[in-house]
């Protein structure tokens, strides 16, 4: 489950979200997260599934719902398969981190900030 840090971070945020158990697992979803400037729909609902060591082990990939393309057409790379959870379709977005995730270090705060600069990396390539 989160830790008191990301709860905190949450709520500062003011990101309406709910947590939900799943045996080994747990997954966060954000509801309203803005996405950067380039996709369509410009808002979603965000899916973390999280390993139960979280933040100390890696997250990996994350969902959307809505499915998300770009303005004008396409669609991001690797984005291609819709997974059912919680009475849902969610697009996967198969990422894995182009960085050595810290334990102890690193948190919510840093996997969403990753998400982010992938997000805004992928319009750039396909606005070139």
């Amino acid at each position: 489950m989160l830790n008191e840090g990301d709860k905190a971070f949450l709520e500062q945020l003011g990101l309406d979200h709910e947590v939900i158990s799943e045996g080994s697992m747990f997954s966060l979803i954000i509801r309203g997260f803005r996405l950067p400037d380039g996709y369509e729909p410009a808002v979603v609902d965000l899916l973390l599934r999280l390993p139960s060591g979280f933040p100390d082990a890696a997250p990996d990939m994350w969902w959307t719902a809505p499915a998300v393309s770009y303005v004008g057409g396409g669609t991001p790379p690797a984005t291609e398969v819709r997974q059912e959870f919680a009475g849902r379709t969610w697009q996967r977005w198969s990422r894995h981190l182009a960085i050595s995730w810290r334990p102890g270090i690193d948190n919510l705060q840093t996997y969403l900030r990753l998400i982010r600069t992938d997000l805004e990396r992928a319009t750039a390539l396909a606005a070139a």
